[in-house]
Protein backbone atom coordinates (compact mmCIF):
# COMPACT_ATOMS: atom_id res chain seq x y z
CA UNK A 1 0.00 0.00 0.00
CA UNK A 2 1.07 3.81 -0.64
CA UNK A 3 2.50 5.00 2.66
CA UNK A 4 0.67 8.64 2.62
CA UNK A 5 -2.59 8.47 3.42
CA UNK A 6 -3.66 11.60 3.32
CA UNK A 7 -6.22 12.18 0.83
CA UNK A 8 -5.33 13.18 -2.77
CA UNK A 9 -6.64 14.66 -6.05
CA UNK A 10 -6.42 12.45 -8.78
CA UNK A 11 -7.51 14.26 -12.35
CA UNK A 12 -9.56 11.24 -14.34
CA UNK A 13 -8.67 10.54 -18.23
CA UNK A 14 -11.85 9.22 -19.75
CA UNK A 15 -11.64 9.13 -23.77
CA UNK A 16 -12.99 7.54 -26.63
CA UNK A 17 -9.98 8.59 -29.39
CA UNK A 18 -5.97 9.00 -29.18
CA UNK A 19 -6.31 12.44 -29.87
CA UNK A 20 -8.65 12.97 -26.88
CA UNK A 21 -7.06 10.97 -24.35
CA UNK A 22 -3.90 12.86 -25.44
CA UNK A 23 -5.64 16.18 -24.68
CA UNK A 24 -6.77 14.96 -21.57
CA UNK A 25 -2.96 13.46 -20.19
CA UNK A 26 -1.79 16.92 -21.05
CA UNK A 27 -4.29 18.80 -18.92
CA UNK A 28 -4.02 15.87 -16.16
CA UNK A 29 -0.23 16.08 -16.41
CA UNK A 30 -0.05 20.07 -15.78
CA UNK A 31 -1.49 19.82 -12.79
CA UNK A 32 -0.94 16.02 -10.77
CA UNK A 33 1.80 13.22 -10.64
CA UNK A 34 -1.40 10.55 -10.10
CA UNK A 35 -3.60 10.19 -13.09
CA UNK A 36 -6.84 7.60 -13.13
CA UNK A 37 -6.76 6.20 -16.75
CA UNK A 38 -10.57 4.88 -17.85
CA UNK A 39 -10.84 2.11 -19.96
CA UNK A 40 -14.39 0.59 -21.19
CA UNK A 41 -15.59 -2.44 -23.33
CA UNK A 42 -19.07 -1.17 -24.37
CA UNK A 43 -20.35 -4.52 -22.71
CA UNK A 44 -20.26 -3.85 -18.80
CA UNK A 45 -20.24 -0.58 -20.11
CA UNK A 46 -22.80 1.23 -22.77
CA UNK A 47 -19.88 3.56 -24.19
CA UNK A 48 -16.68 1.98 -25.17
CA UNK A 49 -13.37 3.77 -24.37
CA UNK A 50 -9.59 3.91 -26.21
CA UNK A 51 -8.27 0.89 -26.27
CA UNK A 52 -6.25 -0.60 -23.13
CA UNK A 53 -3.05 -0.67 -26.00
CA UNK A 54 -3.43 2.98 -26.60
CA UNK A 55 -2.80 3.69 -22.83
CA UNK A 56 0.35 5.30 -22.43
CA UNK A 57 1.27 8.31 -19.40
CA UNK A 58 4.68 10.52 -19.41
CA UNK A 59 7.39 8.33 -17.00
CA UNK A 60 6.76 10.91 -13.91
CA UNK A 61 3.38 10.24 -13.50
CA UNK A 62 1.62 7.43 -11.59
CA UNK A 63 -1.42 5.62 -13.68
CA UNK A 64 -3.75 4.02 -12.12
CA UNK A 65 -6.08 2.20 -14.73
CA UNK A 66 -9.87 1.53 -13.92
CA UNK A 67 -10.46 -1.93 -16.23
CA UNK A 68 -14.26 -1.47 -16.88
CA UNK A 69 -14.55 -4.67 -18.65
CA UNK A 70 -17.01 -7.41 -18.22
CA UNK A 71 -13.81 -10.31 -19.08
CA UNK A 72 -11.15 -7.83 -17.97
CA UNK A 73 -8.15 -10.95 -16.79
CA UNK A 74 -8.27 -11.76 -20.82
CA UNK A 75 -6.48 -8.93 -21.10
CA UNK A 76 -4.27 -9.21 -18.21
CA UNK A 77 -0.56 -9.67 -19.82
CA UNK A 78 -1.46 -5.92 -22.05
CA UNK A 79 -2.31 -4.39 -18.94
CA UNK A 80 0.65 -5.67 -16.69
CA UNK A 81 2.60 -4.77 -19.43
CA UNK A 82 1.93 -0.98 -19.39
CA UNK A 83 3.17 -1.22 -15.82
CA UNK A 84 0.89 0.66 -14.00
CA UNK A 85 1.34 1.43 -9.86
CA UNK A 86 -2.74 0.38 -9.95
CA UNK A 87 -5.11 -1.87 -11.85
CA UNK A 88 -8.71 -1.47 -11.10
CA UNK A 89 -11.68 -4.01 -11.62
CA UNK A 90 -15.45 -4.27 -11.44
CA UNK A 91 -16.95 -6.65 -8.69
CA UNK A 92 -19.26 -6.81 -11.38
CA UNK A 93 -16.88 -8.42 -13.84
CA UNK A 94 -16.06 -11.62 -14.95
CA UNK A 95 -13.07 -14.12 -13.85
CA UNK A 96 -10.72 -15.24 -11.81
CA UNK A 97 -9.53 -12.28 -9.66
CA UNK A 98 -7.53 -14.18 -7.13
CA UNK A 99 -5.42 -15.41 -10.06
CA UNK A 100 -5.19 -12.20 -11.69
CA UNK A 101 -4.25 -10.45 -8.04
CA UNK A 102 -1.05 -13.09 -6.98
CA UNK A 103 0.05 -12.24 -10.55
CA UNK A 104 -0.14 -8.27 -10.32
CA UNK A 105 1.50 -8.43 -6.90
CA UNK A 106 4.32 -10.95 -8.04
CA UNK A 107 5.15 -8.13 -10.56
CA UNK A 108 5.04 -5.49 -8.13
CA UNK A 109 1.72 -4.06 -9.27
CA UNK A 110 -1.17 -3.28 -7.18
CA UNK A 111 -5.04 -4.38 -7.74
CA UNK A 112 -8.18 -2.98 -7.14
CA UNK A 113 -11.99 -3.72 -7.05
CA UNK A 114 -14.66 -1.13 -8.46
CA UNK A 115 -17.93 -1.26 -6.48
CA UNK A 116 -20.74 0.14 -8.10
CA UNK A 117 -23.80 1.75 -6.24
CA UNK A 118 -25.87 -1.39 -5.85
CA UNK A 119 -23.17 -3.81 -4.88
CA UNK A 120 -22.56 -3.96 -1.32
CA UNK A 121 -18.78 -4.09 0.41
CA UNK A 122 -19.89 -7.49 1.31
CA UNK A 123 -19.07 -8.91 -1.59
CA UNK A 124 -15.22 -8.62 -1.28
CA UNK A 125 -14.77 -9.94 2.21
CA UNK A 126 -13.61 -13.24 0.76
CA UNK A 127 -11.49 -11.65 -1.73
CA UNK A 128 -10.13 -8.94 1.07
CA UNK A 129 -6.59 -9.85 1.81
CA UNK A 130 -5.23 -9.79 -1.99
CA UNK A 131 -7.24 -6.13 -2.92
CA UNK A 132 -5.00 -3.31 -2.15
CA UNK A 133 -7.56 -0.77 -3.39
CA UNK A 134 -11.66 -0.26 -3.45
CA UNK A 135 -13.24 2.41 -5.38
CA UNK A 136 -16.29 3.29 -4.28
CA UNK A 137 -18.34 4.24 -8.01
CA UNK A 138 -21.09 7.00 -7.60
CA UNK A 139 -20.74 8.14 -11.67
CA UNK A 140 -22.11 6.74 -14.86
CA UNK A 141 -19.72 3.71 -16.20
CA UNK A 142 -17.55 5.00 -19.26
CA UNK A 143 -18.91 8.76 -18.89
CA UNK A 144 -17.83 11.59 -16.93
CA UNK A 145 -20.25 13.08 -14.92
CA UNK A 146 -22.69 11.63 -12.04
CA UNK A 147 -23.65 12.96 -8.59
CA UNK A 148 -21.89 11.81 -5.68
CA UNK A 149 -24.39 9.73 -3.30
CA UNK A 150 -22.62 10.27 -0.27
CA UNK A 151 -24.85 8.31 1.41
CA UNK A 152 -22.43 5.46 -0.30
CA UNK A 153 -20.09 6.65 2.34
CA UNK A 154 -21.16 3.69 4.97
CA UNK A 155 -19.62 1.61 2.68
CA UNK A 156 -15.97 2.80 4.24
CA UNK A 157 -16.57 1.86 7.22
CA UNK A 158 -17.33 -1.80 6.33
CA UNK A 159 -14.45 -1.76 4.43
CA UNK A 160 -12.23 -0.57 6.81
CA UNK A 161 -13.38 -3.31 9.23
CA UNK A 162 -12.32 -5.92 6.63
CA UNK A 163 -9.14 -4.62 5.61
CA UNK A 164 -8.11 -1.14 8.10
CA UNK A 165 -4.90 -0.53 5.71
CA UNK A 166 -7.08 -0.59 2.58
CA UNK A 167 -6.72 2.24 0.41
CA UNK A 168 -10.52 3.73 -0.36
CA UNK A 169 -11.13 5.62 -3.63
CA UNK A 170 -14.04 7.57 -5.12
CA UNK A 171 -15.45 8.00 -8.77
CA UNK A 172 -18.29 10.24 -9.10
CA UNK A 173 -19.18 13.80 -9.04
CA UNK A 174 -16.09 15.10 -7.15
CA UNK A 175 -16.55 19.23 -7.17
CA UNK A 176 -15.21 21.41 -3.92
CA UNK A 177 -18.42 21.33 -2.82
CA UNK A 178 -17.72 17.58 -1.46
CA UNK A 179 -14.21 16.75 -1.17
CA UNK A 180 -14.37 18.31 2.43
CA UNK A 181 -16.91 15.60 3.24
CA UNK A 182 -15.38 12.39 1.21
CA UNK A 183 -12.43 12.85 2.78
CA UNK A 184 -13.48 13.45 6.12
CA UNK A 185 -15.82 10.02 4.97
CA UNK A 186 -12.46 7.98 4.99
CA UNK A 187 -12.00 8.19 0.83
CA UNK A 188 -8.01 8.32 0.87
CA UNK A 189 -8.22 8.76 -3.58
CA UNK A 190 -10.86 11.44 -5.19
CA UNK A 191 -11.13 10.93 -9.04
CA UNK A 192 -12.34 14.17 -10.68
CA UNK A 193 -13.51 13.47 -14.37
CA UNK A 194 -16.13 16.06 -15.75
CA UNK A 195 -15.10 18.99 -12.97
CA UNK A 196 -11.94 18.72 -13.93
CA UNK A 197 -12.02 17.61 -17.87
CA UNK A 198 -14.39 20.24 -18.51
CA UNK A 199 -12.70 23.36 -16.67
CA UNK A 200 -11.59 26.20 -18.52
CA UNK A 201 -8.66 26.59 -16.57
CA UNK A 202 -7.35 22.87 -15.76
CA UNK A 203 -4.94 24.56 -13.26
CA UNK A 204 -7.63 26.89 -11.66
CA UNK A 205 -10.21 23.24 -11.30
CA UNK A 206 -7.40 21.41 -9.58
CA UNK A 207 -6.28 24.22 -7.16
CA UNK A 208 -9.90 25.04 -6.58
CA UNK A 209 -10.15 20.84 -5.72
CA UNK A 210 -7.09 20.91 -2.90
CA UNK A 211 -8.09 24.50 -1.47
CA UNK A 212 -11.77 23.10 -0.22
CA UNK A 213 -10.23 19.49 0.48
CA UNK A 214 -7.93 21.71 3.04
CA UNK A 215 -4.27 20.75 1.49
Amino acid sequence: MMDDMRSTICPAVTASTPDEFRKQIERATAVAVRLHLDVSDGILTPSKLIEIGELWWPGNAQADIHVMYKWPFEHAALLLNLRPQLIIVHAEAEGDFIAFAQKAHSQGVEVGVAIQQDTPAEVLASAIQHIDHVLIFSGKLGYFGGEADLSLLNKVKQLRAMKPQLEIGWDGGVKPENVRQLAEGGIDVLNSGGFFQHSADPHEAYESLTEALGT
